[in-house]
């Protein structure tokens, strides 16, 4: 047998997300915060919601189970985040915070300001803030 031919390398092409943007332009993209008193979400995804580009959880932080929805693990989940999407592209972020709504609470958890605030000291501009906690027009009566 001959000597095999080396096989021709082709130039990979880096993928980029969202749509295309100039220098010095923000891409955005929507950090959904979900804040409640047992955990803290934080979910990026594009403008749509589609295209998931990260999501942590304040409990893939800590260990104790008691520290889901504290602060500390809010703040360290969304600098985790941060880091993630500065590598993806993206720039700057619309946030949604939500609560836990419905019957319930609808004050955020411990870890939604802290969340927040990481963020915008992480380097991400921050664009809109909307607060996304659903609310009953008219439902099943209240506990208690």
């Amino acid at each position: 047998m001959g000597p095999k031919k080396a096989a021709a390398k082709q130039p990979q092409e880096v993928a980029t997300l969202g749509p295309p943007t100039r220098d010095g332009e923000n891409m955005f993209g929507v950090a959904h915060i979900y804040a409640s008193f047992n955990d803290t979400f934080i979910h990026v995804t594009d403008l749509s919601g589609r295209e998931t580009f990260v999501r942590i959880t304040g409990g893939m932080k800590v260990k104790a189970d008691r520290d889901e929805s504290s602060p500390y693990a809010a703040m360290m989940a969304a600098q985790d985040v941060a880091a993630r999407c500065k590598e993806l592209g993206v720039t700057a972020v619309h946030v949604k915070l939500r609560a836990t709504g419905g019957t319930r609470t609808k004050t955020p958890g411990p870890g939604a300001q802290s969340a927040l605030r990481a963020l915008a000291r992480s380097g991400l501009k921050i664009g809109r803030i909307e607060d996304a906690t659903p609310i009953p027009h008219d439902s099943t009566r209240r506990k208690a």
